[in-house]
């Protein structure tokens, strides 16, 4: 079992920046990928970014790239997602996700949610 546990979310002016983490704890050894998932008001949960935990090949959605940057550091366990001019169309519950293999639809482990809202 792998407990995630998200921070770093919060209230933001459009324009600024958020740094999200995930801290993994129990069996991290069998992390082969991690990745941020967010859901926003009456939408549906979409993927935003994941990473490869062992050699850190990067995928993103398209419609994040170039202001979302996904990272890991190994040795602390806990992935990264770093967000550049935020819009108030970011504000959505962030989620971690990691596991054997993190699809653009599922994971193997899921953390409680970190809650990002961008004010205009």
């Amino acid at each position: 079992q792998v407990h995630l546990v998200e921070s770093g979310g919060g209230l933001v002016q459009a324009g600024g920046s958020l740094r999200l983490s995930c801290l993994a704890s129990g069996r991290t050894l069998s992390i082969y990928d991690m990745g941020w998932f967010r859901q926003a008001p009456g939408k549906e949960r979409e993927f935003v970014a994941s990473i490869r935990w062992s050699g850190g090949i990067t995928y993103y959605a398209d419609s994040v790239k170039g202001r979302f940057t996904i990272s890991r550091d190994v040795a602390k366990n806990t992935g990264y997602l770093q967000i550049y001019s935020l819009k108030p169309e970011d504000t959505a519950v962030y989620y971690c996700a990691a596991g054997s293999r993190v699809t653009t639809t599922q994971a193997d482990y899921w953390g409680q949610g970190t809650q990002v809202t961008v004010s205009s």
